[in-house]
């Protein structure tokens, strides 16, 4: 049985003896009583001495599961690509151990079990980075983030992570959705009237340029050294062939 509220002395242990199970969002839940739930403060306390990553969601915590070569091969071109295009701005790049949290402001610091603690692929912060606390290891202010796209977890980032974001994350003005299987991007873009619109590219001659930090997405940079499968390749023939 899980203890809610561990020993400080207690924690590694207790990290090494929870059980894990597979969910449909493609994460590993943490094995708990049932009704019971993690306060932020008990989670971030796990967190900060746990090997592996976890995401907070409403008081439940989530083993994030390892990523694909493809998905390593995307992230690494693309943090390539924005590290280049950043130097001598005011905005600044950070990869996938910068964590974020969404909402739950509203009760009192680290006694809420309400928002969301997550580790986008990329996020950029223009100006001063705001931190959560004087550990300084949780990001409030993201002006864009990139998520690239999992099988497992696509729903996921598309629907619940997006609507936090968009909803509790007030500077960010850009979600960028990168897929993994096929040369496409989609990008979210707020509007003065906090509404959303969205642009679909799909072909590896396409650029998406991220307007609000001055960068462009070049899909055969982004795109170098995956091989997509034939029944794909077939796909970008079609869409070629209606253009033409």
């Amino acid at each position: 049985m899980i203890k809610q509220k561990p020993e400080r002395n207690n924690l590694r242990l207790f990290l090494a003896e929870i059980d894990v199970k597979l969910i449909s969002m493609g994460f590993a839940k943490l094995e708990k009583d049932s009704e019971k739930i993690y306060t932020a403060q008990a989670y971030l306390e796990l967190e900060r001495i746990a090997k592996h990553r976890h995401e907070f969601i409403d008081g439940e915590i989530f083993l994030m599961a390892g990523e694909s070569d493809n998905h390593g091969i995307i992230s690494a071109n693309l943090g390539g690509e924005f590290y280049l295009q950043l130097k001598g701005k005011d905005c600044q790049l950070r990869i996938k151990d910068a964590k974020i949290k969404s909402g739950g402001f509203a009760q009192k610091a680290g006694g809420s079990t309400k928002g969301m603690f997550s580790y986008p692929d990329l996020v950029v912060i223009c100006g001063e980075v705001k931190f959560y606390d004087k550990k300084r290891d949780i990001i409030l202010n993201p002006k864009v983030i990139i998520e690239v796209l999992s099988e497992s977890t696509e729903i996921f980032d598309r629907n619940d992570k997006f609507t936090r974001y968009k909803m509790f994350n007030e500077t960010l003005t850009d979600y960028v959705l990168v897929s993994q299987d096929k040369p496409q991007i989609e990008h979210f873009i707020r509007q003065d009237d906090n509404s959303w619109k969205i642009f679909t590219y799909i072909g590896l001659d396409k650029i998406c340029r991220v307007e609000s930090i001055e960068c462009e997405l070049k899909f055969a940079d982004i795109y170098d050294r995956i091989k997509f499968s034939k029944k794909t390749l077939n796909f970008l023939k079609e869409i070629e062939s209606i253009n033409e």
